[in-house]
């Protein structure tokens, strides 16, 4: 796999707490979107890892075509 699937064409809005954790699913194949669930096993595809700094509401990438990875920078309006 050298694409990532796209689960959806929107964000989606999380609310993060400071001090946690977030592995972020770049290849598209989890079933607990935004994060990784471990489908990218055998893919070529590694997760992200995101620190929240603070507690907020951010939205991560749901297109996997972001250029801020793993946040969404609007992206998804590019694509077909």
């Amino acid at each position: 796999m050298s694409t990532p699937a796209v689960p959806q064409k929107a964000p989606y809005p999380v609310e993060v707490e400071a001090g946690k954790s977030y592995w972020w699913c770049a290849c598209g194949q989890s079933k607990k979107q935004p994060f990784c669930d471990g489908s990218h096993a055998g893919s070529g595809f590694q997760p992200m890892k995101y620190d929240a700094s603070e507690t907020k509401k951010l939205f991560f990438c749901g297109c996997k075509a972001t250029k801020n990875q793993p946040l969404c920078d609007g992206s998804h309006k590019n694509l077909p």
